[in-house]
């Protein structure tokens, strides 16, 4: 017989217990972080976009010219 200690099987909706207290230690944003946050990730957004945008224009018009002979 062995001295083993026996286990207690966590309840199934343990994970959610946890993840609440979890997420009592969360430090917040404030609204104004958040905004300014999201306003800045969308400007970022677009900027790369456009860069990104005039460097496959510019590849595309070398490859017509170079490859297709346009």
């Amino acid at each position: 017989m062995s001295n083993k200690p026996v286990e207690k099987k966590p309840s199934r909706f343990s994970i959610f217990k946890d993840v609440f207290n979890e997420l009592k230690k969360v430090t917040w944003l404030t609204r104004r972080e958040t905004v300014y946050l999201t306003g800045l990730v969308l400007v970022v957004a677009v900027f790369m976009g456009i860069v990104l945008g005039l460097i496959d224009w510019g590849f595309s018009t070398l490859v017509d010219k170079v490859f297709v002979g346009g």
